[in-house]
Parts: structure tokens; C-alpha cells; sequence
């Protein structure tokens, strides 16, 4: 299954009392297909903010998600938890609901094993039937799925792809060894040049939400042979990249959104909205 080059990690829309705002799903997931020219939409991740959303919330905007997208770009719901047996319930009942792939973050907090982890995503893997998507972040788990572990899951027939945002020696190793046709995607914006240098299949990002356009031009200037463009495009939008995590995400991009007239309220605890300063650093991005 190819999910594009460029996969957006879709923001939850809220309302002034931070309850999900179901009537800008659509428009949200319109502009973000139409405008920003998305070719996946990741729901329920980490920018989503899946960590405070329940699963009831969760399993309602995947199938709006699923109903608004129709067909346009493909839907990967997170569904992955730190509890193997949680992460199987609710990924069998998300299935049902038409998604084209699942995202499966390696467990937070718990710390497992390089063994620990392949026998958690082996499990759900082999309790679905639908396109798995493996999640790499150290930097918010605690733990690496390190670049062995991930080749080996590669072998397992509906674990497809990968997110991971390691450096790219780690995805070099993935790439130099994975199953055939097994895709990597680097989850980290100011990495996806270098990482498409390596053999990468795309990025899956948080600033196309506003850059969506431009990266879609980076990565095509790339793959038409055309470098140099592809690299001065990466040095005009890197401040976008690394500006939108000067504060925990996705409270700048959230913030950038508003600033484009795209209503997606704030965040919730223990997340909180950009400061006056911050919001004016992050408006200075796009002057």
C-alpha cells in the first residue's frame, strides 16, 4: 500500500470549551486534502492528541474522518496504547470502521524490551487484518524500536510501513534490510529531505498543515532529479520545521492554523495555547 510522500498528522478541532468540534472535521479534512494536498491523513496521533481524547471521541472522528475523506487521500488511524491488550481491542473495533491503516506507537512509559516490542506490535498485528503501520519516537516513549526489531516486524505480512523519527543512520539500517516494499517515513519535518536522500518514501509531518504545498514541491523537485531546487526549498521552509516545536506541539500549529483563518480551538491539559509572545514568533514564520 503506498500512502503518498507527504502524510499529514491531522490536529484534533476543539470549541471554546475544548470539547471536539465535530462540525469542522469536514472543513478541516477539505482544506487539508484540497489546499495543502495531503495524500494521508494520520487521525488520532500524537498531534491529534490522542493522549486526551477517549475512545469514544476517538472512534467518532475516525469514522467522520473515514466519511469526509471519501475516497480522496487514505485514513490511518492511531490506535496504538502502552497495554497490548487495550491497543488489540480498540484497533479491532477501529478496523470496522473502514480506515486504510493503523499507526501503532511503541508503548510510552513502560520501557519494554527490543523483544517486548516485537512481540507487542506481533500481537496486534496478528489480531487485524488491515495495512499496520509501525511508530517510532523516542523522544516521547522513552523507549527506540531500534532499527533490527523493526526489520524483523517488517517481515510480518500487514505490518507495511514504518514512522520513525530517529536520525538517519537508523533509517538507513531500515531501509538496507526491510522486507521488499516495506515503506519508511520520516516523522520528523526538518528531516524529511535528508531522510528522501536516503531512500526514505516520504514524510509524515505537522507543518503541511500550513506548508503542505511547498513540501509536495520539495519532494517532487527531488524525485525529478532536481536537487538543488529541493534544497533551497528545505532551507526556505526549515524555520517553519523546527519553529512550530518551539513549544509542545500542536499548540503552534494550532496556532498557525488560526492565523490562515482554519478555526481548530485550543488545547487540552495538561497542553496549554501559545503565550502573546510565542503566538508572535510563530506569525513571524510566515511573514
Amino acid at each position: 500500500m503506498d500512502f503518498g510522500r507527504v502524510i499529514t498528522a491531522m490536529v484534533t478541532p476543539f470549541d471554546e470549551q475544548l470539547q471536539v468540534n465535530w462540525d469542522q472535521v469536514e472543513p478541516l479534512i477539505n482544506y487539508l486534502i484540497e489546499e495543502q494536498q495531503s495524500d494521508s491523513l494520520v487521525i488520532c496521533g500524537t498531534t491529534g492528541e490522542a493522549p486526551t481524547l477517549t475512545d469514544e471521541e476517538k472512534l467518532k472522528l475516525i469514522e467522520l474522518s473515514v466519511r469526509y475523506a471519501r475516497g480522496r487521500c487514505k485514513i490511518i488511524a492511531g490506535t496504538g496504547s502502552n497495554d497490548t491488550a487495550h491497543t488489540i481491542h480498540f484497533s479491532q473495533k477501529v478496523e470496522k470502521l473502514g480506515v486504510d491503516a493503523l499507526l501503532i506507537v511503541a508503548p510510552y512509559y513502560n520501557r519494554p524490551s527490543q523483544e517486548g516490542l516485537y512481540q507487542h506490535f506481533k500481537a496486534v498485528a496478528e489480531s487485524v487484518n488491515v495495512s499496520i503501520m509501525l511508530y517510532n519516537v523516542p523522544g516521547r516513549t522513552g523507549v527506540n524500536l531500534d532499527a533490527e526489531t523493526t526489520i524483523r516486524l517488517s517481515h510480518i505480512s500487514n505490518i507495511v510501513a514504518t514512522k520513525d523519527c530517529a536520525n538517519t543512520d537508523q533509517l538507513t539500517r531500515i531501509l538496507n534490510d526491510a522486507a521488499p516494499g516495506f515503506l519508511v517515513y520520516s516523522g520528523d519535518d526538518s528531516n524529511a529531505l535528508p531522510a528522501l536522500s536516503v531512500g526514505c518514501h516520504g514524510i509524515i509531518s505537522v507543518a503541511s498543515h500550513v506548508i503542505g504545498k511547498e513540501m509536495q514541491s520539495m519532494v517532487k523537485y527531488y524525485l525529478e532529479g532536481n536537487i538543488q531546487q529541493a534544497a533551497e526549498l528545505h532551507r526556505k521552509l526549515h524555520p517553519v520545521f523546527i519553529g512550530i516545536f518551539r513549544v509542545p506541539s500542536p499548540a503552534p500549529i494550532k496556532h498557525a492554523l488560526a492565523l490562515k483563518g482554519i478555526q481548530t480551538g485550543g488545547v487540552r491539559l495538561p497542553l496549554v495555547r501559545v503565550s502573546e509572545q510565542e503566538g508572535q514568533f510563530i506569525q513571524s514564520l510566515f511573514v
